[in-house]
């Protein structure tokens, strides 16, 4: 049963079956695991419900993103043991705001300073921390294309899929996703690597990428997918450094 049956009308699902769309895409040989902005910000400060968290941190997804975090701790072990490249974004902005320009009109709480530069909110949260050897990518907008440097690294790196992690599934993680495969990478969502401050919105957006854009998948199935790989194949692109 994939995650969104409960949400989904009969006659949204035959509409899809009936264009065609849905089909597994596949993955590629070279993977990237991307880490959309896991900070402070996104989770807390602790696994607490989310209705406590976002009073003091507007952007939280209260305990499903503690969750998240243990399953792309997962992820991250094994990604590292072929040592893949992984590449994490966040977003932290000035103090008055600028650099996020309109998107600042939807939030009663903009002002709010939790995502300033040099706020707790923007690091990394400890438990899949980057090590020495990973790439930090700083963004503005939703998706990890936008105005960095990102493709530059992919080209480099000569890899032709990613895998994508982080929040939130509507925001950051779908934009990313789709400005992916606009530029033909190969994309791979493990759904419990991916969470939103939204149930509906979690399930609803997963749904479409999976019919249109990329392949939603399980955490059991991204490691067996890692696990039929060989070890190293990045380390003439982007050579051990721990």
């Amino acid at each position: 049963m994939a995650v969104w049956d409960d949400v989904l009308p009969e006659t949204d699902r035959k509409v899809f079956e009936a264009a065609g769309w849905g089909r597994t895409a596949g993955l590629g040989e070279r993977p990237v695991l991307l880490v959309v902005d896991v900070n402070y910000n996104f989770v807390g400060d602790r696994p607490e419900p989310i209705l406590d968290s976002v009073k003091r941190w507007r952007y939280s997804c209260g305990e499903r993103g503690w969750q998240g975090v243990a399953a792309i701790r997962q992820l991250l072990d094994r990604a590292r043991a072929l040592r893949l490249p992984v590449v994490y974004t966040t977003s932290p902005r000035r103090p008055d705001g600028f650099d996020l320009g309109v998107w600042n009109l939807k939030s009663t709480r903009a002002g709010d300073e939790v995502d300033v530069q040099g706020h707790l909110g923007n690091q990394i949260v400890a438990e899949v921390a980057p090590h020495e050897r990973d790439l930090l990518v700083e963004k503005k907008k939703p998706s990890a294309f936008f105005g960095t440097p990102l493709v530059s690294y992919l080209v480099q790196l000569r890899a032709d899929t990613l895998i994508l992690t982080g929040t939130t599934t509507s925001g950051c993680v779908r934009a990313s996703a789709v400005d992916a495969i606009s530029y033909n990478f190969r994309v791979g969502i493990p759904e419990q690597c991916v969470w939103d401050r939204g149930e509906l919105t979690h399930k609803v957006n997963l749904f479409d990428l999976q019919q249109k854009y990329c392949d939603v998948l399980e955490l059991d199935e991204v490691l067996a997918y890692l696990d039929g790989l060989p070890a190293g194949l990045f380390d003439r692109e982007l050579p051990v450094g721990e």
